[in-house]
C-alpha cells in the first residue's frame, strides 16, 4: 500500500509538522508496511526529519528564460497547468492521500490563490485519478473570501473520509453548504505524540509564567492595519511582562512558527524601550522548533499563556493550567472541553486587568484546575484511540480485508466528552 501524506510541512511551524509526527507514528504501528510519500512545503527537510519519501506540494515545473517570459505574458496559466500535470504523474500509483490533522480548512493569511487552490488542486487531481483522501482531526473556518470558502468547500467534499478536531469545524462546514451527517468528531492527532523525556527540576521561590509570543497581523494577508494590530499586541504584552517581573514571577517566552522569532526580538525591543530592563533578568526565551521543544519548555513553566493552537494543545497535554489569547475559535473550544472556558480572551482585544485576574484566579485554583485538565486528557486518549481503530478498519487494513461498518460511530462521537 502506498499513502501520500498531504500538508505544509517543513514550513517552520512545529504544530504542523507535529500533526504530520503524530499520524507517521499511526501508520507505522498500523500499517508498517506501507510505502510513505509527503507532499509538503519544503520536502527536502521532511525527508531529511522523518526519513520518507517526500515531494512538493508545488509540482515541478520545467523551462527557460524564454519560457517564463510567455508565462508571465499569458497571466501564470501556463505554469498553473504544467503544476496541474505534474501532480497527476506524483499521483500515481498512490492507494490513499491523508491530510493529517492542521487548521487546513481556513484562510488565516492566505488569498484565494495560495493555499486554498493548492488544496483544490490536489483534491481534485486525486479525484480524478480515482485515490481516495481522508481528511483526519482537521481544523475548518473561518473562510474570509468566497473564492476561497468554493476553493476549501470543493476540496473537503471529494473526500472519503473526514473527522474535526472540534464542533465549530463541523458546524462552520455545515453551515457553508456541506453534507457533515457521516462525518467524525475526534481530538487534534498532535495529542497523540508521546511524551518528551521530561527533567523539571524542583522549582523555586519564584513561579513560572510561560507566554506565547506570536507574529500577529491579523486575520487577513492583506489587512490595512495589521502594523497596527501587532503593534499594539506586542505592547500590551510587553506591559504584562513587565508587571510578572514585578511581582516576583520568572518568564519564559514561548513560539511555535519560525517568524515568532521577530516576535520575540520586537517584545525585548519594547521592554527596553519602556526603561523596563531589570524585567528582562527574569526572561528566558525557550526553544521552539519541534512541539517536543515545546513540551520541554513548557514543562518548565507552572501557568501558560499563549495564542497558537498547539501551544494550547501541549500545555493542556502536560497539564498545565492555561489562559488563550486566541486569534480564532479553535482555542475557546479546545479549552470549553477541558473545562477551561472562562480563561480565554482574544488576541486583539485582550484586557490586561482580566488577564492579570484569571492569572489570580488559575493560582488560587490550581489543584483543582489540573485535575480538570488530567481528566480532559484521559477522554482525548480514549477518543483518539477510538479513531485509530477506525482509521485502520476503513482505509488502513488490506483491501480484501476491509468491510465497511453498518453505521458511522463519529456523528455521535463527543471527541472529549
Amino acid at each position: 500500500m502506498k499513502i501520500g501524506l498531504f500538508g505544509q510541512f517543513g514550513s517552520g511551524n512545529s504544530g504542523n509538522d507535529g500533526s504530520l509526527e503524530a499520524m507517521l507514528n499511526l501508520l507505522r504501528e498500523r500499517c508498517p508496511e506501507a510505502e510513505l510519500l509527503c507532499i509538503c512545503s519544503n520536502p527536502d527537510l521532511v525527508r531529511k526529519k522523518y526519513g520518507i519519501l517526500s515531494v512538493s506540494l508545488n509540482g515541478t515545473i520545467s523551462g527557460g528564460p524564454r519560457a517564463d517570459r510567455l508565462n508571465r505574458m499569458l497571466g501564470n496559466m501556463p505554469h498553473r497547468l504544467a503544476r496541474i500535470s505534474s501532480l497527476f504523474k506524483q499521483l500515481k500509483g498512490l492507494d490513499l492521500i491523508i491530510i493529517p490533522g492542521t487548521g487546513i480548512l481556513d484562510d488565516y493569511q492566505e488569498t484565494p490563490w495560495g493555499w486554498p487552490f493548492v488544496i483544490f488542486r490536489w483534491c481534485m487531481a486525486a479525484r480524478l485519478r480515482n485515490v481516495p483522501v481522508a481528511f483526519v482531526s482537521i481544523g475548518a473556518g473561518p473562510i474570509s473570501h468566497p473564492l476561497s470558502r468554493f476553493f476549501l468547500k470543493t476540496a473537503a467534499q471529494t473526500a472519503k473520509y473526514r473527522s474535526y478536531r472540534d464542533d465549530f469545524s463541523r458546524r462552520y462546514l455545515q453551515d457553508i453548504g456541506m453534507n457533515v451527517e457521516q462525518d467524525f468528531r475526534f481530538p487534534d492527532i498532535a495529542f497523540r505524540l508521546p511524551m518528551p523525556k521530561l527533567s523539571r527540576v524542583a522549582s523555586g521561590p519564584r513561579r513560572t509564567v510561560g507566554v506565547g509570543v506570536m507574529h500577529y497581523r491579523g486575520w487577513a494577508k492583506s489587512s490595512l492595519n495589521g502594523k497596527e494590530i501587532y503593534q499594539t499586541y506586542i505592547g500590551k504584552l510587553a506591559e504584562f511582562v513587565t508587571w510578572l517581573a514585578g511581582e516576583g514571577y520568572d518568564i519564559r517566552l514561548l513560539t511555535g512558527d519560525l517568524r515568532d522569532q521577530i516576535a520575540v526580538h520586537d517584545l525585548m525591543e519594547k521592554i527596553k524601550d519602556m526603561d523596563a530592563q531589570s524585567a528582562l533578568d527574569h526572561v528566558a526565551v525557550g526553544l521552539g522548533e519541534t512541539l517536543h521543544d515545546l513540551m520541554r519548555e513548557i514543562d518548565k513553566t507552572d501557568v501558560v499563556i499563549v495564542s497558537r493552537y498547539h501551544n494550547v494543545v501541549c500545555s493542556l497535554k502536560l497539564g498545565r493550567p492555561i489562559i488563550s489569547l486566541g486569534y480564532a475559535q479553535k482555542n475557546d473550544n479546545l479549552l470549553a472541553e477541558f473545562s477551561q472556558s472562562q480563561y480565554c480572551q482574544h488576541i486583539e482585544t485582550f484586557d490586561l486587568d482580566m488577564l492579570r485576574l484569571q492569572l489570580e484566579q488559575i493560582l488560587a485554583n490550581f489543584d483543582d484546575i489540573r485535575k480538570q485538565i488530567a481528566d480532559g486528557n484521559d477522554r482525548v486518549q480514549k477518543s483518539l484511540a477510538e479513531q485509530d481503530d477506525l482509521l485502520t478498519e476503513r482505509l488502513l487494513a488490506p483491501r480484501n480485508a476491509r468491510r465497511k461498518l453498518a453505521s458511522p460511530i463519529g456523528g455521535d462521537s463527543r471527541a472529549l466528552g
